[in-house]
Parts: C-alpha cells; structure tokens; sequence
C-alpha cells in the first residue's frame, strides 16, 4: 500500500510540463488584468474560441470516462471493470476542472463569474450548463474524498462520505447526461448558422451519446499510457471487454445519424463537394465506420495495439465532431476569420500541463491504479502498488 509521505519525481519532461503551467499561469494572470482582447484573437464574429471549442466542449466531452463508467460499474454491477473505475473518475475530474477554468478564462468580466449562484436564469442553456458542471465537479470532488481519507486518515470524514457515496454516484451519473446534452442545445438556437450536415433537433442526444462512447476509449488510452510509464501490465481484458459496449453504441449513433439526415432532407449534402461535406465524410468514415470495423474484428481487438489505435480514432473523432460544429460548421454563416492566437495555444497548454502533472502527482501518492495480480480479478480488485519516489 502507499505510505504516509508524499512523493513525486522530477524529470526532463516533468520540468518542461511545469515550465508551460508557469507560462500559462503568467498569460492567464494577464489576461485577467488586461482583458479578452489581450492575449485572444477573438472579434465579434468569432466570440467563442479555442478555449470553448477544445478546453470546455471537447474537455467535458473527454472527461465523459467518469459517468459511463460509473454506470457500468456501479448501476450495471459489471464489476469486472472495477479495475479502471477509479483511474476514470480522476480523470474525469481533471477534465471538469480544466473545463472550468477554460470557462473562468472567457468569460468578458471574468470578476462577475459568481453571478449565476445568485441570479437564476432560468431560461438559458449556459445557466444549466454552468450549475451542472460545477455540482458535478463538486460531486467528483466528494466522491474522490472517500480515495483521498484513504491516505490522509481521518475516520470520521470518511465515515460521512461513505454515508454519502451512493446519493453522490446517483447524482454523478444523471448530472451529466444533463450538461452533455445540454452543450449540444447550445447550437439548436444556430438553426440558421449551423452547417444542415450537423444541426439537429437530435444535437442534444448526439452530443450525450458520443461522450457515452467516448469513455471506454478514453480509459484504454490513458490506462495503455499509465501502464507504459510504470512498468505494469495492461488491463488488455478489461479493454476487450468494453470495446463491445463502445461498438454497439457507435452503430447505433451510425445509425441515428443516417436516418436524421434523410428525414431532414440533407443527405446529398454530404457528397456535394464542398469543405463541409469532406469534413463530414472524414468524421463519418475515419472517426466513425472505421473504429466500428476495428472493433468488430478479433484479430484487430484482441492486440492492445489494435484496441488502442481504434480508441486513438474514438477519441479524436468526437474532438474532430466538436471542432466541425463550433467551427467548420459555423465559418460560412458567420463570416470573418479566427485562428488562436499563440498565447490562447500557450494557455491550452499549460492547462492540459497541469492535468497531467496533477494525475502523476495522484497516482503515484493514492490507491488509484490496482494492484497488479489483482487488476483482472472481477469484483476482488484492490487499488496500491509502489512507485519509486
């Protein structure tokens, strides 16, 4: 098991990732005195940016690992992925809270961010999207307190949260099928704007059921990269295992994809030629279709450099959705031009930088990976093993 002292190596790389959080912490600081148009190449065509398209959209939408797993582990009782269950509820909490510092960042009058604790907008997405996001990173918070009083001792705190888990889990599975959608609702209102091969009514359940999907596969890779770093073995089972689950639900998204484009009348619109239909086809055939095909053949799924590439194409291919419907979707109704500037990139960066410090950091100090000989053993999984300091 982990000792009481707290460790954390210092490496090349883990130099060069603490220099990008110094910059970003420094740009951000700035921006916040100076203002959005400072450090931003926003303009009133292109309010929203690199930091809502990537750090927010696809951020909760890569963090989507915490829920789908919980529900599987915890509702379905698949306890044969107990194993990952706690490594995809840290990451996802990471990914919640880099969202929401993306979120601090663009906000005009950053200094007003407390105003929708106070004043209720009920008629507004962004109102629900904003409570939701932040009760559900609370939640996560909570519910990763009951790993944390696992080093830190203090039994009467962890005595409550134990009363707690179970109403948190419930909270922390429906929460977030509410923001998921929710961010697609956003672009309903776009009814004019947004390119007819991704404006749906349907947006909401696209934008949930891919970060559904999107967990099992954000699992294998930060498990595959986890297990490269410290010298364990992968969980190449559990990984098999839950290619099924995103298998299905990816032809099923196939599916409901197709069948909305023709009832809406649009389908050809996807061979026209133009920018946005290749951009569509690309998602639909490089993202979409061919992971399915990956997965559905064993001599592909069973090798971890097979099961792995296919999550690599899952996880680009919704951040590659999210990017066509805030940008490629938008170009042609909202006219001008946008590209980050390079202190939005350093920013990014240095956000993702941190995430990465912080999961080092994490796992090499709490019971998050599970023991080796323990990680294919279904319900008997037990978390520890020893990272030299």
């Amino acid at each position: 098991m982990y000792g009481r002292n707290w460790s954390f190596r210092i490496t090349w790389f883990r130099i060069l990732l603490i220099i990008s959080v110094l910059i970003a912490a420094a740009a951000s600081l700035y921006r916040f005195i100076y203002g959005l148009g400072a450090v931003t190449n926003l303009n009133d065509q292109w309010p929203w940016g690199l930091w809502i398209g990537f750090d927010l959209l696809c951020g909760i939408a890569l963090a989507g690992g915490g829920f789908s797993t919980a529900l599987v582990v915890h509702v379905l009782h698949r306890d044969k992925y107990l194993p990952i269950a706690r490594a995809a509820l840290l990451t996802s909490l990471l990914g919640y809270i880099i969202s929401l510092a993306s979120l601090l960042l663009d906000i005009g009058r950053w200094f007003n961010f407390w105003r929708p604790f106070f004043y209720w907008g009920f008629h507004s997405v962004l109102f629900e999207v904003f409570w939701c996001i932040s009760i559900y990173t609370t939640i996560q918070v909570l519910e990763f307190g009951d790993i944390f009083f696992e080093k830190v001792k203090c039994p009467s705190l962890k005595k409550i949260l134990g009363y707690m888990i179970t109403p948190l889990l419930i909270l922390g599975i429906v929460l977030p099928t509410l923001h998921q959608s929710s961010l697609g609702s956003l672009f309903i209102v776009a009814v004019d704007k947004l390119y007819p091969l991704w404006w749906s009514m349907l947006l909401p359940f696209f934008f949930v059921w891919s970060a559904f999907f999107l967990g099992p596969a954000m699992v294998t890779i930060e498990g595959t990269i986890a297990s490269r770093a410290y010298g364990r073995d992968p969980e190449l089972p559990v990984f098999q295992s839950m290619t099924r689950i995103t298998t299905w639900m990816m032809i099923i998204y196939f599916i409901i994809k197709m069948i909305d484009l023709n009832y809406r009348g649009v389908f050809g619109m996807a061979f026209n030629g133009s920018h946005e239909s290749n951009m569509f086809l690309i998602e639909m055939i490089v993202f979409v279709l061919l992971p399915i095909f990956m997965y559905a053949i064993p001599s592909i799924r069973n090798k971890l450099w097979g099961v792995v590439t296919a999550s690599v194409l899952v996880v680009v291919g919704v951040v590659f959705n999210r990017m066509n419907v805030v940008f490629t979707g938008m170009a042609r109704s909202v006219g001008g031009s946008y590209f980050p500037s390079a202190w939005e990139f350093l920013i990014t960066l240095g956000m993702w930088s941190f995430l990465a410090l912080a999961y080092l950091f994490i796992v090499e100090n709490f019971a998050i990976l599970p023991k080796e000989g323990h990680a294919h053993s279904n319900s008997t999984a037990t978390y520890g093993t020893h990272f030299p300091a």
